[in-house]
């Protein structure tokens, strides 16, 4: 959009500046400069011809037609080959004009007419240095009509026409102030269009390399949400399929070792139901990935019936507590944060040996926590070994599942003082 605008803007530019530093500008001053040297000559033909029995002689009146024919020749050769800004070309025109007019005003007065155009074309068509001299020129021609013919017959016609001729070169200096103010403009207007064509082709340059940023930018996110969608499904079966076969083994082995048949009978049931639970477990995943416990409870019932469950299979005392007003958090948090759960309380089982756990979910002030503690053996979590192809995803996996959530997963334990998990994510509610 940024470079769509800069373009608008500079062919507005484009199209509002004048072709040549002018007077004054728009559509209706270009149609006078073309057409108003025709005009005034017309009017200058029609007085000339109306008063020509006044002012002119037999002869004069042939020369006075003469002048009126080269003068249209000039308009009509300036109209099809010149029109030049500024150039040697608009020089001479004007240097013509101004001697054919005066030629005419000398003849007969009302001629001057024509000469008048001189005083808004002189910047249009002389160099700056040259446009007051030319504008004193037309004044003359100016003078001498208004004080009567030229030459001026009396000292009283002299004094008259030094008179007008001060006063039309004071406003050929009006005029060429003004012109000058105009081309100064002109060139302002020039340098904008010319710094607005600069910028926008900056920005063709700059949109040019950021849709080549952006398509590389496209690559490496898609690859990256590969990556992230690969260990989120990891986790995912880690903490569902994984996690049900290990307690199908530790069923199994439990009835392989036992002699009574009650025990043995306790434990089969045990198996199967933990065996539909990860087979549904599976399906639920295949479909959406979700948590089973919490397409019908909320995170804090799912929650408790987890740490319960975990707490009957384990044979280990486990107790849930809420803290804070519950709230309804959004789906892939709460998903979450009973898969970090589920986790934790994995580890305890397979590493802790404890006999009593206590799980936590506090809701606070912007944000979410779960506590998982146990009264085990402990480790020095600093010297965790780090995950291989066979092991499980543990503390990496619930540090990963908070992090794609901005929250983190501490770790407190010493060997002999029992472990501590305590994960933090951001109260987003669910929409």
């Amino acid at each position: 959009m940024a470079t769509e605008a800069a373009g608008e803007s500079t062919e507005g530019a484009r199209r509002a500046a004048p072709d040549l530093p002018v007077l004054a500008t728009g559509e209706g001053w270009e149609t006078f400069y073309r057409w108003g040297p025709y005009g005034l000559l017309g009017l200058a033909a029609v007085l000339s011809a109306a008063t020509a029995t006044v002012f002119l002689a037999p002869a004069e009146r042939w020369a006075g037609g003469a002048l009126l024919v080269a003068a249209l020749a000039l308009e009509l050769s300036w109209s099809r080959y010149g029109r030049q800004p500024v150039s040697a070309a608009s020089c001479g025109y004007y240097a013509v004009r101004t001697v054919l007019g005066f030629a005419m005003s000398w003849l007969n007065p009302f001629a001057a007419i024509y000469a008048l155009i001189g005083y808004f074309d002189a910047p249009k068509l002389l160099p700056p240095r040259w446009v007051r001299p030319g504008l004193f020129a037309t004044a003359v021609t100016m003078a001498g009509s208004q004080s009567g013919g030229l030459p001026p017959g009396s000292a009283t016609q002299w004094g008259v026409f030094g008179a007008l001729y001060l006063l039309n070169a004071g406003l050929g200096v009006v005029f060429g102030h003004l012109g000058e103010k105009e081309a100064e403009e002109a060139a302002a207007k020039a340098a904008t269009i010319a710094e607005l064509e600069r910028t926008n082709a900056r920005l063709e340059q700059a949109l040019r390399e950021n849709a080549g940023l952006h398509a590389q930018l496209l690559v490496q996110a898609r690859e990256a949400g590969v990556g992230d969608e690969r260990r989120r499904l990891a986790a995912e079966i880690h903490d569902t399929l994984a996690q049900g076969l290990t307690g199908i083994v530790t069923q199994l082995q439990v009835v392989r070792d036992a002699d009574d048949p009650a025990v043995r009978r306790a434990h089969l049931d045990r198996a199967q139901a933990l065996a539909r639970h990860s087979l549904g477990e599976a399906r639920r995943s295949v479909h959406d990935l979700a948590p089973s416990a919490l397409a019908q409870d909320a995170l804090p019932a799912a929650l408790e019936k987890a740490v319960a469950g975990w707490g009957v299979q384990a044979g280990v005392r486990a107790e849930f507590t809420l803290t804070g007003a519950a709230e309804k958090l959004h789906d892939e948090i709460e998903a979450s944060l009973l898969r970090i759960a589920q986790e934790s309380l994995a580890n305890t089982a397979r590493h802790a040996g404890a006999s009593r756990v206590g799980v936590t979910l506090s809701f606070m002030d912007g944000e979410v926590v779960l506590d998982v503690r146990d009264d085990g053996c402990g480790f020095d979590p600093a010297a965790v070994p780090p995950r291989t192809r066979s092991g499980g995803f543990g503390l990496a996996g619930m540090r990963a599942r908070a992090e794609r959530l901005a929250g983190r997963v501490d770790v407190e334990s010493e060997p002999g003082q029992g472990t501590a998990v305590s994960a933090r994510v951001p109260l987003v509610r669910h929409d």
